[in-house]
């Protein structure tokens, strides 16, 4: 059984949230302010965070870029619950490395949909197909790990499977859109310049191999195939 932790402020809110959530199977733990719910996140990670954006104390996307730097807690998908939706938002909330974002108000079955979408996503069935190697790169979606010459780097499972999209169609160019559509679903309201973004987080992470990653301008990315 799932468990999703849910941090909102908002009592009612919550109340609902834990409702319906149980109501559909998934186990709950919730907080209400920023820094509780960090501690009681790395004390125990769950399978997911539903995270409201304005709190009390840090704000939600200081919550998720805290998560996102830390390797215990760095896989863990987050949602963000926002009162806004422009595209400006939801790029700040992709740099800080969210998975996904709901606009409120908001349709509770949406919410339990697009929760679905993500664990299904972030926990792929094993097989040999789930580990790719390029050069440096080693790829485990089923254990949900990134190597680069031996050493492992955190990542997001979104960061993960675009990574994975782009070695296995290595020496390829692969467009915004098609990269978008990889990452299933729950992404499909978010620009190309989403994209952008994640390819950004990914090469800071890469270091020196960041520029196997190559930007095709007006059509999307390749990664190297001569390495």
């Amino acid at each position: 059984m799932a468990q999703v932790f849910i941090v909102e402020d908002d009592a009612d809110l919550g109340q609902v949230l834990d409702f319906n959530l149980k109501r559909e199977g998934f186990e709950t733990r919730h907080a209400t302010r920023g820094a509780e719910a960090l501690r009681s996140i790395r004390e125990q990670p769950p399978d997911i965070v539903l995270l409201d954006v304005l709190l009390p104390d840090l704000s939600g996307t200081d919550v998720c870029r805290q998560l996102k730097l830390e390797p215990a807690t760095a896989s863990i998908p987050v949602i963000l619950l926002t009162a806004r939706a422009e595209e400006a938002d939801r790029i700040v909330g992709l740099e800080v490395g969210a998975d996904d974002f709901v606009a409120k108000p908001f349709s509770l079955r949406e919410l339990v949909l697009r929760i679905r979408a993500i664990l299904r996503r972030a926990s792929p069935a094993g097989s040999a197909d789930a580990v790719l190697s390029a050069g440096a790169f080693r790829i485990d979606l089923a254990g949900h790990r990134l190597q680069v010459g031996g050493d492992d780097v955190p990542t997001t499972p979104t960061e993960l499977r675009l990574l994975a999209q782009l070695v296995s169609g290595r020496g390829k160019v692969i467009t915004r859109e098609r990269l978008l559509a990889a990452l299933g679903a729950e992404n499909e309201d978010v620009s190309g310049r989403a994209i952008d973004t994640h390819v950004k987080r990914l090469r800071d992470k890469l270091g020196p191999h960041a520029a196997d990653i190559e930007t095709v301008r007006g059509v999307g990315y390749r990664f190297r195939d001569d390495r």
